[in-house]
């Protein structure tokens, strides 16, 4: 059934996605099991999204009960989960106001518009440039792909936007050196995720702060991998003790429902008016019903804590593999964003764990990403660590073995 099922959707669905023949059919915590009955511990969780693990059971129950009330309405309407979500989400950030949508592109998108409306509205029309960070990335959309600094993700769609300028990652020197007349805002993640779980020197954020209060612009954090508790506290800025002006979240937020949703200041915020952006189905009452049951349950549960102490024991397993294998040269991260660079081509690697029963991923080649769900256990953990001690081991041989025979 699984060949012939990878076979079908190979055919119906559009080759956008480079998948592994796998077909998963259910989940329950950081459990996942495919079609032929197959477990695995899953340590990517949708890609930092399923923060809370699968098939929660109080996320289901507010799924379940929005289902017999109400699904959508327009936005021309006011909802009770979505005004819940909302003063929630205000109550527990920076931000004033929250506008919804549905990914994280589209809630980059919006912080792109609202911070060029936030400067025409000041009669400072010329101003409409957004620096952003080498490596980083912001989404597949025409504007967040303008604003992404990854090449090869850019690759033949040009002409791209126009209006983004890039600065390398942890250097507020260089960033100075590109603001110029014509500059808004500067945009990037606190830890870049896509482009490797490169995490800045502690006070970089600060420095950034620093230079656009000094020139006047607006500082755009995306938060849509670090937020909602990955790195320990709610949002990652909170490490650094600095406030952004806009903010982006989604993966994360809704546990799995396409939900994102952009966060402001009152003052930048009220550049939107009616009218000046949308989006049919942000906020809709369903998700967020799910979305306001995983803030509650991150509240209620302790995830955070437990988040702060399984990491730290977490990443002691890693820093123990990489004293035991050379091939590992740097472990890096923060909370349960973390990577291990390695000194060879990483895909081999995760293959060979989902062959064991563990699903990781591989970013930028040879960075091994792991982005659990944040109720993982250290046994879970253990489980993992083990087996890739086995695999780096076994490569370790094979490889010796190999040049003896050369």
């Amino acid at each position: 059934m699984t060949n012939a099922m990878m076979d079908r959707a190979n055919e119906v669905i559009a080759k956008t996605y480079k998948r592994f023949p796998v077909v998963i059919t259910r989940g329950s915590g950081c459990t996942l099991w495919d079609d032929a009955g197959k477990r695995y511990t899953d340590f990517v969780a949708g890609i930092a999204v399923c923060n809370l693990g699968h098939a929660h059971p109080k996320i289901a129950e507010a799924l379940s009960a929005q289902a017999h009330t109400l699904w959508h309405v327009s936005n021309l309407f006011y909802s009770v989960p979505q005004m819940e979500l909302a003063a929630w989400l205000t109550a527990h950030s920076f931000a004033d106001r929250v506008f919804f949508c549905n990914s994280g592109a589209e809630a980059n998108e919006a912080a792109i518009k609202l911070a060029r409306k936030y400067f025409k509205e000041a009669g400072q029309g010329q101003r409409f440039r957004i620096i952003s960070m080498e490596q980083s990335f912001h989404g597949r959309t025409m504007a967040t792909l303008s604003a992404t600094g990854q090449d090869k993700i850019k690759h033949g769609f040009d002409p791209l936007l126009e209006g983004f300028d890039f600065a390398p990652f942890d250097d507020p020197a260089a960033l100075r050196a590109k603001i110029g007349p014509a500059t808004a805002a500067v945009m990037l993640e606190p830890v870049q995720g896509e482009g490797g779980v490169r995490c800045p020197r502690p006070d970089y954020l600060k420095q950034v702060r620093a230079l656009c209060d000094e020139a006047g612009l607006l500082l755009i954090f995306d938060e849509i991998q670090t937020g909602m508790g990955r790195t320990g506290k709610l949002f990652a800025y909170e490490h650094a003790g600095v406030k952004p002006d806009i903010m982006t979240l989604a993966k994360a937020l809704a546990n799995g429902l396409p939900m994102g949703a952009m966060l402001a200041r009152e003052q930048v915020a009220a550049a939107f008016g009616p009218g000046s952006h949308a989006s049919t189905f942000g906020g809709t009452p369903i998700v967020s019903a799910a979305a306001l049951e995983v803030c509650r349950t991150m509240e209620r549960d302790g995830i955070l804590e437990h988040t702060r102490q399984i990491s730290e024991y977490f990443r002691s397993k890693l820093e123990w593999l990489k004293g035991r294998h050379a091939v590992i040269e740097e472990v890096r991260g923060v909370g349960l964003l973390l990577g291990m660079r390695l000194a060879t081509e990483g895909e081999p690697f995760v293959l060979q764990c989902m062959e064991q029963g563990f699903l990781i991923n591989c970013v930028q080649g040879n960075i091994l990403r792991f982005v659990p769900p944040l109720v993982i256990s250290r046994a879970e953990i253990d489980a993992l660590t083990g087996c890739l001690d086995g695999i780096f081991s076994a490569t370790l041989e094979a490889e010796s073995k190999r040049d003896q025979h050369a």
